[in-house]
């Protein structure tokens, strides 16, 4: 799963972006302060969405320069409320990928990171859980360079819970989503293959949600 760091001092902003971001599967730390931000860097985040605008000393090109010293790939966006052929001139200079205007619609903003992510990191999406090495395109999970053979029932049992992680499912849910709404029989292979799941991943936080069902944490 691709991290995104948010810096943005606009409250109902942040939460609404964010909201989408994660609805994209992508997972969000939000920074309301320049300071906060700059203080973060080093740790790991695939792309920064970057307010040129802050409301303290910090700003959003103080930002990205010292990124830049830290990691001169990551990706970076700018927004700014300001539509300034010079804002984006100087954005561009100082290493950012893209720059739009507010304001902007946030799935115009989610369609520009999922365009960034693809260019930057390419096609394969691999992300990591728990020490599990996830192929999702080759439908594979390795641990230590070693694949783990899952069955087709197990794997896509295993991504659902892994997209809709802390979501609790019901057994219906999961037999509509992985068997398919047309099946018919005892809801109790849902407990089976659960069994099998575990066993093959110990390492999962796949808890029994008593009298309801299952939630990955």
């Amino acid at each position: 799963m691709y991290i995104i760091g948010l810096v943005e001092d606009e409250t109902d902003l942040l939460k609404l972006i964010k909201n989408y971001l994660e609805k994209a599967n992508y997972q969000v730390v939000t920074f309301d302060k320049g300071n906060d931000a700059i203080n973060y860097i080093g740790n790991k985040i695939d792309l920064w969405i970057l307010d040129i605008m802050l409301g303290d000393d910090v700003n959003g090109y103080d930002i990205i320069k010292a990124i830049r010293k830290d990691n001169s790939e990551v990706p970076v966006i700018f927004t700014s409320a300001r539509d300034q052929d010079l804002d984006k001139i100087l954005g561009l200079e100082l290493g950012s990928d893209d720059y739009i205007t507010k304001p902007y619609s946030p799935k115009e903003l989610v369609l520009r990171v999922n365009n960034i992510i693809k260019r930057v990191y390419g096609k394969n999406e691999n992300t990591l859980y728990e020490g599990y090495n996830i192929d999702l395109d080759k439908r594979c999970i390795y641990e230590n360079d070693k694949e783990i053979v899952l069955t087709t029932l197990e794997f896509d049992l295993f991504m659902l819970f892994f997209k809709n992680k802390d979501k609790c499912f019901s057994r219906e849910e999961i037999l509509a989503s992985v068997w398919g709404s047309d099946y018919f029989g005892s809801d109790r292979v849902v407990d089976d293959l659960i069994r099998r799941l575990r066993k093959k991943l110990p390492n999962i936080n796949l808890k029994s949600i008593y009298g309801y069902g299952y939630r990955l944490s």
